[in-house]
């Protein structure tokens, strides 16, 4: 379960990361290594977050992102 969450904060950091890393080359239009610094600190700001929690019922996997109120369980 540890890895299924962790899997799922790499592909959600790596999705935002490369839109974010293409967008940073036209706002920025400096050096190249300042680019890739801003769409990861975004992308580590926006990318939702998972983990993994024992309840009675077992082990779950929870969401939690910015642009969505509360903890979301993934099925």
């Amino acid at each position: 379960m540890k890895a299924k969450a962790l899997f799922f904060n790499f592909i959600g950091f790596a999705f935002f990361f490369i839109i974010l890393r293409y967008l940073s080359d036209y706002v920025v239009p400096t050096t190249e290594i300042y680019g890739v610094v801003i769409a990861a600190i975004l992308a580590n700001v926006v990318a939702p977050k998972f983990g993994v929690i024992d309840t009675d019922a077992g082990k779950k996997i929870i969401m939690k992102w910015l642009f969505i109120k509360g903890l979301r369980e993934i099925k």
